[in-house]
């Protein structure tokens, strides 16, 4: 090994016996630190996320350190995923006035929700999630699943919703204008529960950006995303991805890199 690499005898026994040094160990148990938090999070979380968790922990560590350990670990973060959109638009039903204006801060939980549809394919055929979102912890209250598009998927979605949190008169519910949400079944939830109803511009995702946001998280970051066998497999995955990691476990830029339900604890707790 010496001959080929021109390195002298005498260089390489004091290079096998020089002690590891200080920076080397350091690297050592972050880097370990760093694989527990990214196995942790399903091999999902990139460096800001990966170094907020550290802090977290009472671990100092700079982004660019983050960055170089995980490559030198070959430690990637899965990549978005394209999907096709879901709305459609192109109907003569009413449509509610955009009330949210991409203003997607709220102050407290049950004022403001978001919904969206979007699609996952199966080798069995396509499955269709509707989803709820609290505007104020991004968490995911209600969600529904099923082999078709039609109104009963929203409509079991925010009736989920509402059977969790029971929010008073005056919430808004801010979806695109497809025409589940613009449905006659829909727009009576809407009314029996005193919901002021807002939707986005036609043809605008950016108005709806909080579901179109998770909606890529899911994509990027659910296990077995475009190798299901069937829809089954598919609701199983999603129900785990939803009420025990999203809500639960994955930290979130948006609310402190915290994860949704921590981020409610903490509001009741000021409280």
């Amino acid at each position: 090994m010496c001959r080929v690499l021109q390195v002298s005898r005498s260089r390489y026994y004091s290079w096998r016996h020089c002690p590891i040094s200080n920076r080397a160990r350091r690297d050592q148990f972050l880097t370990e630190q760093i694989k527990v938090i990214f196995n942790n999070s399903k091999q999902k979380y990139g460096i800001r996320k990966v170094q907020n968790d550290m802090i977290k922990q009472g671990i100092s560590i700079s982004r660019k350190r983050v960055s170089r350990l995980m490559k030198e670990a070959n430690l990637k973060p899965k990549l978005n995923v394209k999907y096709k959109a879901t709305t459609n638009s192109n109907h003569k039903l009413n449509i509610a006035p955009n009330l949210l204006k991409r203003d997607f801060y709220c102050a407290k939980p049950n004022r403001v929700w978001t919904g969206d549809i979007t699609q996952i394919k199966t080798r069995e055929g396509d499955l269709y999630l509707a989803i709820v979102i609290d505007l104020c912890s991004r968490k995911i209250v209600g969600w529904s699943m099923d082999s078709n598009m039609k109104a009963d998927l929203v409509n079991n979605a925010l009736t989920m919703a509402l059977f969790r949190r029971k929010p008073g008169k005056g919430l808004i519910w801010h979806t695109d204008r497809g025409s589940q949400y613009c449905s006659i079944s829909h727009r009576k939830i809407v009314k029996d529960h005193s919901i002021i109803q807002s939707m986005s511009r036609k043809g605008d995702c950016w108005d709806n950006a909080t579901s179109e946001s998770f909606f890529s998280i899911l994509k990027r970051e659910l296990d077995g995303i475009g190798n299901f066998a069937n829809r089954s497999q598919a609701k199983a995955a999603i129900f785990e991805f939803i009420e025990i990691f999203y809500n639960k476990i994955r930290s979130h830029s948006t609310i402190d890199y915290v994860a949704p339900s921590q981020f409610e604890e903490k509001i009741i707790t000021i409280k």
